[in-house]
C-alpha cells in the first residue's frame, strides 16, 4: 500500500491529460470561493484580462464596470477611448508593479507625477499612453481625466466581491526621477525615450510577491471581504528587452508568475488561483487555441477558458459562447505591447 493507491485520476497524467479528448479534461480547478451571478466581479491586467468582462457578462455574470463610456459616444469613439476593456479605464496592468502603483494612488498613499507627454499639441497620459487615442487637449484635461480613473478604481474596488486580476509581464521600465513604473516602454506606445530617465528592470521573484501582496492588501484594507482571483496571461510576450531570445525570455517571465500567484494562493484563504494559462498552453491543447501569430488567444480559447471557471463556480457545465472582442471587431490587438513587433527588424 503506498498514498498513491488512493489518489483520483485527475492526478495521474495518462488517464487526467494524455488520453481523453480536451473537452473532456475537467477538474482542472476547485474553486476556493463561491460567486453568485449577482456577485460584482471585477477585472483588470494584462491582454487576455481586455476579453473576460464581455465574457463574463454573456455568461450571465455580474461584471462591474465602474468607468463607462459617457452617453453620446459612437462605438468607435468607445474603442479607441478604451471604454469596457477593464472595470476601470487604466489600459492594460501588465505587471504587478503597476497595479500596487495604481491602488497606491486611487487610496491615496502616494501621489502620481503631474507629468504629461506632449504630441502634435496633443497631451498624453505617461502611465496610461494608449487609453485616449488622440490624447487631451490641456495637461490639466489629462490630469483631470486621470482623477476620474482613480475615483472609478476605489468605486470598483469597495464594491466588488471579486477582483480577478491577470499578469502578464516581468519586464518593466522605471522612471529615474520619479521612481515609477510605466505601463509600456516610453517612445513605444507614446513619448520619447531618454536612457538617462528610462531604466530598464526585469522583476525578480521576490520583487513581484512583494509588489502583488502589497496590491491585495491595499485593496482588500479598503475592502476586507473582497476576494481575489489570480490568473497568468497565456499570451506570450511581444519582445524582450533581456537580451535573451524571446522564446526563453516568455518561459522565464510566465514561470515566474506561475510561481508567484500560485505561492500567493497558497497562503491566503481568499486567494486563488485560476489555470486560465494552463488551458490554453498545456501540452494537451497544442496550441488549438491561438491564433497564426502565436499569440493572441481565439475565441474558442476564450470560451473553452471561461467554461472551465463557470463549470466550476456553478457546479454546473456551461456551454461555449462566440465573445466578441475588441480585436476582432476592429481587426487589431488589444495589447498595448503589441507595438513592439512593429520595431523588429523583420
Amino acid at each position: 500500500m503506498n498514498p498513491y493507491r488512493s489518489l483520483p485520476v485527475r492526478a495521474f497524467w495518462r488517464p487526467a491529460v494524455a488520453e481523453p479528448d480536451i473537452s473532456a479534461i475537467e477538474e482542472v480547478w476547485a474553486p476556493k470561493f463561491a460567486l453568485g451571478q449577482d456577485d460584482p466581479i471585477i477585472t483588470a491586467g494584462s491582454c487576455f484580462a481586455a476579453r473576460l468582462g464581455s465574457a463574463l457578462i454573456e455568461h450571465g455574470m455580474n461584471w462591474f464596470d465602474a468607468e463607462p463610456a459617457p452617453p453620446g459616444l459612437t462605438a468607435e469613439q468607445r474603442r479607441t477611448g478604451h471604454y469596457g476593456e477593464f472595470s476601470f479605464r487604466t489600459g492594460n496592468i501588465y505587471t504587478a508593479a503597476v497595479l500596487r502603483q495604481w491602488l497606491s494612488w486611487a487610496f491615496e498613499h502616494s501621489v502620481p507625477p503631474p507629468d504629461a507627454w506632449q504630441a502634435d499639441g496633443r497631451f498624453y497620459d505617461p502611465y496610461r499612453p494608449a487609453v485616449q487615442a488622440d490624447g487631451y487637449a490641456s495637461a490639466q484635461q489629462m490630469l483631470d481625466a486621470r482623477a476620474t480613473t482613480l475615483t472609478a478604481i476605489r468605486a470598483a474596488v469597495t464594491t466588488a466581491s471579486c477582483f480577478i486580476i491577470t499578469l502578464g509581464l516581468t519586464e518593466t521600465w522605471r522612471d529615474a526621477i520619479h521612481d515609477t513604473t510605466y505601463p509600456a516602454c516610453p517612445g513605444t506606445v507614446r513619448g520619447t525615450f531618454d536612457p538617462q530617465r528610462h531604466v530598464f528592470h526585469n522583476s525578480t521573484f521576490g520583487e513581484v510577491y512583494t509588489d502583488l501582496t502589497e496590491a491585495v492588501a491595499l485593496a482588500r484594507a479598503a475592502n476586507p471581504g473582497l476576494r481575489i482571483l489570480l490568473t497568468v496571461s497565456p499570451q506570450p510576450i511581444t519582445a524582450t528587452a533581456t537580451g535573451e531570445h524571446v522564446l526563453v525570455a516568455n518561459a522565464h517571465t510566465k514561470s515566474l508568475l506561475r510561481a508567484v500567484t500560485g505561492q500567493a494562493a497558497r497562503e491566503c484563504a481568499d486567494i486563488d488561483y485560476f489555470p486560465s494559462y494552463e488551458l490554453i498552453t498545456g501540452a494537451p491543447f497544442r496550441s488549438a487555441f491561438y491564433a497564426p501569430n502565436l499569440r493572441a488567444v481565439t475565441p474558442a480559447g476564450v470560451d473553452f477558458v471561461m467554461g472551465h471557471l463557470l463549470s466550476a463556480l456553478t457546479g454546473r457545465a456551461v456551454e461555449p459562447q462566440l465573445t466578441r472582442t475588441r480585436a476582432e471587431l476592429t481587426g487589431g490587438d488589444v495589447c498595448d505591447d503589441a507595438v513592439l513587433d512593429y520595431y523588429s527588424p523583420r
